[in-house]
């Protein structure tokens, strides 16, 4: 977004790379940790975002969020007036990729049935199944939410909510050619100067007339 060609082996010799934790034994799969309160404030926003990122026909991702939102106490209902809300001002896309969440309930799917999309499941424990989601959801997790003590449900929402702007308008992504989801000009003149966003967590950097 700055104008500078540089490799991207250049960058990779030149970050400094922190100690990686040790990898867990397999057994570790066996007895899954008791998810935390961010899990568990998180997983009621999860089974929203498993419908919320866009892709185009061509199979690249648009990587953009078009709706969330955030409960303590997911429910069918809950999850059903989201995708109300998510397409109330634009066109439904003709597929949902789903898990098979029990929070999946008649409700929901009769909602899915009467916007004309057409449900696609993946298989049980097939996370991979549904990459654009789980790849968001991490995102999610390493950008922002490891960085935070989060209080309650609304502090989530507005953190989300300012990693969001970040993550459309400032977070430059591999997958759509080191653009960003809401497209940016790429300046090459000018000084350059550093914008502190979610808190000074991360920056955007941009260049301004001298």
């Amino acid at each position: 977004m700055l104008g500078i060609t540089i490799s991207e082996r250049t960058v990779s010799r030149t970050l400094r790379s922190g100690p990686r934790p040790p990898s867990q034994r397999w057994k570790t799969f066996l007895h899954p940790p008791r998810p935390t309160d961010v899990d568990r404030f998180l997983h009621g926003a999860d089974g929203y975002q498993e419908g919320a990122v866009r892709v185009h026909r061509a199979g690249t991702p648009s990587s953009r969020v078009l709706h969330f939102n955030v409960t303590e106490h997911p429910t069918a209902t809950w999850t059903s007036q989201q995708i109300v809300e998510a397409f109330a001002d634009r066109d439904a896309p003709p597929y949902l990729v789903r898990d098979r969440e029990g929070i999946y309930g008649n409700e929901v799917r009769l909602r899915i049935a009467l916007l004309h999309i057409e449900e696609v499941l993946s298989a049980p424990r097939s996370r991979w199944q549904n990459p654009y989601a789980e790849r968001l959801i991490g995102s999610i997790r390493r950008d922002c939410l490891d960085h935070f003590v989060i209080l309650n449900a609304r502090h989530l929402k507005r953190a989300l909510a300012s990693y969001f702007a970040y993550y459309h308008g400032s977070r430059t992504h591999l997958g759509l050619d080191k653009q960003c989801p809401f497209p940016r000009p790429v300046l090459s003149m000018g000084r350059i100067v550093e914008i502190p966003q979610l808190g000074g967590l991360h920056h955007r950097y941009e260049r301004v007339a001298a």
